[in-house]
């Protein structure tokens, strides 16, 4: 980090912490945030009710534009202050700043939380996440708290609402994205015809994660240290969540019929501390749809990087590639929704 940026987080973080100073001894871009970037910086905080060890994450948009749907770091700190005072394993929100004066970007400063989030290793390697029946039922439950932030919520006034069921939402806005497209996808369209087709009706309605999934989640060797990740947040269907996770597109790679559970587990392990916090069951027949639903929104994400990359937006290898997986997805389409 440039010295100048360096001393600018020091003033503020100490003005925010009512401290008579700071001193950052230690920072470092974290790898991974295609659309945001966290640095993680360490030192100390002297004087004031924060007095003690800084050891948190700077979180800021990416140089690039990053995705035109995604929440900006004002609105994704107040969904991060709802789940963290909802009981949600979050890392705690700190500090916001709006004032593009201090370091170029707007930013908010969380404490760090240790752990691992990378997918490929918690779906290979056991010991990440400890004991897996418990990380499920673990993780289920974080979810269900998440989901029991429900509107109208003031500090949430930002998130789009909508009077339609979330299911015909969802598939007017893919839709919507297409029809504008230059290049035509019939499997999509035939895919998004199935969804409006077989569309559950409006129900209750709760805070969606919208990207509840392996990888976005830290653990340590004994189970969830925080969930991450919550610039898609929005409200809508509470299975919109359930199906992500359990998507096949998420499982990296595990095809076992006992790791349906992003790739690390039984899903009825998921269900069940879902419903030990909700209260009431799961619609098992339900899920399926949603991730059939979720097979084609990341198919619409994978086009819509992959254009960042073909129109020069951003050149980038990682957003070429990610396009190339849309006809596997749609192949997952088919399959899924074959005779149905």
């Amino acid at each position: 980090m440039q010295e100048n940026l360096r001393q600018a987080l020091e003033i503020f973080i100490a003005r925010q912490a009512g401290a008579e100073r700071v001193e950052i001894s230690e920072s470092k871009l974290l790898t991974g945030g295609a659309v945001q970037e966290n640095w993680l910086v360490k030192g100390q905080i002297v004087g004031g009710k924060h007095a003690g060890a800084l050891d948190a994450v700077i979180r800021t948009d990416s140089p690039s534009c990053g995705v035109a749907v995604s929440h900006n770091r004002a609105e994704e700190f107040a969904l991060l202050k709802a789940a963290f005072a909802a009981g949600v394993t979050v890392p705690e929100p700190l500090w916001l700043c709006v004032d593009k004066a201090v370091i170029g970007r707007p930013f908010f400063v969380m404490r760090r939380v240790d752990g691992t989030a990378a997918g490929h290793l918690l779906v290979k390697d056991e010991r990440h996440g400890g004991n897996r029946v418990q990380l499920l039922e673990q993780l289920g439950m974080e979810l269900a708290r998440i989901h029991s932030i429900r509107p109208p919520r003031a500090d949430l006034d930002f998130l789009e609402w909508y009077e339609e069921a979330p299911a015909l939402h969802a598939v007017n806005r893919f839709r919507r994205y297409l029809d504008s497209h230059s290049i035509p996808h019939p499997t999509l369209e035939w895919g998004l015809r199935w969804l409006e087709r077989h569309a559950p009706p409006r129900g209750e309605v709760a805070l969606c994660h919208r990207d509840f999934r392996t990888g976005n989640y830290m653990v340590d060797d004994k189970g969830v240290t925080g969930i991450l990740d919550w610039e898609f947040a929005g409200w809508g269907d509470p299975l919109e969540d359930i199906g992500w996770f359990c998507a096949k597109c998420w499982r990296f790679g595990a095809k076992a019929k006992n790791r349906e559970a992003g790739g690390v587990g039984d899903r009825e392990d998921f269900y069940r501390g879902y419903e030990k916090i909700s209260g009431r069951p799961l619609d098992r027949d339900l899920v399926r749809y949603w991730e059939v639903m979720a097979h084609a929104a990341w198919a619409i994400i994978a086009i819509q990087q992959a254009e960042r990359h073909v129109s020069g937006e951003e050149k980038s290898l990682m957003l070429a590639l990610t396009g190339h997986i849309v006809p596997e997805l749609e192949y997952e389409i088919l399959t899924m929704t074959e005779g149905a």
